[in-house]
Protein backbone atom coordinates (compact mmCIF):
# COMPACT_ATOMS: atom_id res chain seq x y z
CA UNK A 1 0.00 0.00 0.00
CA UNK A 2 1.32 3.50 -0.83
CA UNK A 3 -0.21 6.96 -0.35
CA UNK A 4 0.90 10.45 -0.47
CA UNK A 5 0.23 13.10 2.10
CA UNK A 6 0.05 17.12 1.79
CA UNK A 7 1.97 18.31 4.58
CA UNK A 8 4.27 21.78 5.51
CA UNK A 9 7.98 21.49 6.38
CA UNK A 10 7.13 20.89 10.02
CA UNK A 11 6.59 17.77 9.72
CA UNK A 12 9.00 15.04 10.97
CA UNK A 13 9.24 12.30 8.28
CA UNK A 14 9.39 15.65 5.94
CA UNK A 15 12.83 16.60 7.28
CA UNK A 16 14.39 13.41 8.23
CA UNK A 17 14.02 12.49 4.46
CA UNK A 18 15.37 15.96 3.67
CA UNK A 19 17.95 15.06 6.17
CA UNK A 20 18.60 11.78 4.16
CA UNK A 21 18.84 13.99 0.52
CA UNK A 22 20.97 16.12 1.94
CA UNK A 23 23.60 13.86 2.93
CA UNK A 24 23.56 12.17 -0.31
CA UNK A 25 23.98 15.47 -2.15
CA UNK A 26 27.13 16.32 0.16
CA UNK A 27 28.66 13.56 -1.62
CA UNK A 28 27.78 13.97 -5.16
CA UNK A 29 28.15 17.59 -4.75
CA UNK A 30 31.40 17.71 -2.98
CA UNK A 31 33.02 21.00 -2.68
CA UNK A 32 30.05 22.40 -4.32
CA UNK A 33 27.79 21.36 -1.68
CA UNK A 34 27.95 24.88 0.39
CA UNK A 35 27.14 26.66 -2.06
CA UNK A 36 23.97 24.88 -3.32
CA UNK A 37 22.74 24.20 0.60
CA UNK A 38 22.25 27.68 1.11
CA UNK A 39 19.56 27.48 -1.13
CA UNK A 40 17.62 24.59 0.14
CA UNK A 41 16.19 25.60 3.20
CA UNK A 42 12.90 23.70 4.83
CA UNK A 43 11.95 26.46 7.02
CA UNK A 44 9.29 28.58 4.34
CA UNK A 45 8.06 25.22 2.57
CA UNK A 46 4.58 25.50 3.38
CA UNK A 47 3.35 22.76 0.23
CA UNK A 48 5.51 19.73 1.24
CA UNK A 49 4.73 15.93 0.26
CA UNK A 50 5.54 12.92 1.83
CA UNK A 51 5.25 9.32 0.42
CA UNK A 52 4.33 6.04 2.39
CA UNK A 53 5.12 2.89 1.97
CA UNK A 54 2.96 0.60 4.37
CA UNK A 55 2.99 4.02 6.66
CA UNK A 56 7.21 4.28 6.61
CA UNK A 57 7.61 7.90 5.04
CA UNK A 58 9.95 6.51 2.04
CA UNK A 59 9.67 10.10 -0.73
CA UNK A 60 9.44 13.80 -0.43
CA UNK A 61 8.99 16.94 -1.98
CA UNK A 62 7.91 20.50 -1.86
CA UNK A 63 6.82 23.41 -3.92
CA UNK A 64 8.07 27.15 -2.92
CA UNK A 65 6.94 30.31 -4.71
CA UNK A 66 9.30 31.09 -7.41
CA UNK A 67 7.13 34.39 -8.72
CA UNK A 68 3.47 35.27 -9.47
CA UNK A 69 3.29 32.26 -12.61
CA UNK A 70 5.91 29.50 -11.61
CA UNK A 71 6.37 27.86 -8.57
CA UNK A 72 9.72 25.78 -7.92
CA UNK A 73 9.86 22.19 -7.25
CA UNK A 74 12.12 21.78 -4.32
CA UNK A 75 13.66 18.85 -1.91
CA UNK A 76 13.18 15.71 -4.63
CA UNK A 77 13.82 12.54 -2.83
CA UNK A 78 13.31 8.97 -2.78
CA UNK A 79 14.60 6.15 -0.54
CA UNK A 80 17.49 4.18 -2.46
CA UNK A 81 15.53 1.15 -1.97
CA UNK A 82 12.09 2.83 -3.07
CA UNK A 83 13.53 3.70 -6.10
CA UNK A 84 12.30 2.67 -10.03
CA UNK A 85 9.05 1.70 -8.80
CA UNK A 86 7.33 5.39 -10.53
CA UNK A 87 7.23 6.93 -7.01
CA UNK A 88 9.19 9.79 -7.96
CA UNK A 89 6.82 10.46 -11.18
CA UNK A 90 3.70 10.10 -9.19
CA UNK A 91 5.22 11.93 -6.40
CA UNK A 92 6.21 15.17 -8.99
CA UNK A 93 2.46 14.74 -10.64
CA UNK A 94 1.18 15.34 -7.39
CA UNK A 95 3.35 18.21 -6.92
CA UNK A 96 2.38 19.40 -10.03
CA UNK A 97 -1.20 19.48 -9.38
CA UNK A 98 -1.05 21.05 -6.35
CA UNK A 99 0.83 23.73 -7.88
CA UNK A 100 -2.39 23.86 -10.88
CA UNK A 101 -4.46 24.01 -7.80
CA UNK A 102 -2.71 26.97 -6.26
CA UNK A 103 -3.26 28.94 -9.42
CA UNK A 104 0.16 28.28 -11.13
CA UNK A 105 0.97 28.05 -14.81
CA UNK A 106 4.55 27.15 -14.24
CA UNK A 107 6.61 24.55 -12.43
CA UNK A 108 10.38 25.48 -13.30
CA UNK A 109 13.64 23.62 -10.91
CA UNK A 110 17.01 23.10 -10.72
CA UNK A 111 19.15 20.13 -10.39
CA UNK A 112 22.87 18.84 -10.67
CA UNK A 113 24.57 17.56 -13.16
CA UNK A 114 25.90 14.84 -11.54
CA UNK A 115 22.31 13.93 -11.11
CA UNK A 116 21.60 11.92 -13.61
CA UNK A 117 18.55 9.64 -12.42
CA UNK A 118 17.01 13.10 -11.91
CA UNK A 119 17.68 14.67 -15.13
CA UNK A 120 15.86 11.98 -16.70
CA UNK A 121 13.28 11.62 -14.09
CA UNK A 122 12.35 15.32 -15.25
CA UNK A 123 12.74 14.93 -19.03
CA UNK A 124 10.71 11.62 -19.05
CA UNK A 125 7.89 13.85 -17.00
CA UNK A 126 7.69 16.68 -19.68
CA UNK A 127 10.37 19.44 -18.28
CA UNK A 128 12.07 21.47 -20.80
CA UNK A 129 16.15 22.50 -19.71
CA UNK A 130 15.74 26.63 -19.74
CA UNK A 131 18.38 28.86 -18.95
CA UNK A 132 19.79 29.10 -15.52
CA UNK A 133 17.51 31.38 -13.40
CA UNK A 134 18.35 33.61 -10.29
CA UNK A 135 20.99 32.09 -7.99
CA UNK A 136 22.17 29.22 -10.64
CA UNK A 137 22.94 31.44 -13.24
CA UNK A 138 26.71 31.17 -14.82
CA UNK A 139 26.73 27.98 -12.72
CA UNK A 140 28.74 25.20 -14.40
CA UNK A 141 26.91 22.43 -12.52
CA UNK A 142 23.07 23.51 -12.63
CA UNK A 143 20.48 22.60 -14.70
CA UNK A 144 17.16 24.13 -14.85
CA UNK A 145 13.99 23.08 -16.30
CA UNK A 146 10.67 24.47 -16.58
CA UNK A 147 6.90 22.44 -17.31
CA UNK A 148 3.65 24.19 -18.08
CA UNK A 149 1.14 22.69 -15.50
CA UNK A 150 -2.35 25.19 -15.47
CA UNK A 151 -5.13 23.25 -17.51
Amino acid sequence: MFDFRRTDSTDKDFIELVALLDSDLAQRDGEDHAFYHQFNSISQLNHCIVGYSENKPVACGAIKTFNQIATEVKRMYVLPDFRGKGIATRLLQGLEHWANELGYEYCILETGKRQPEAIALYRKNGYEIIPNYGQYQGIENSVCFQKMVSS
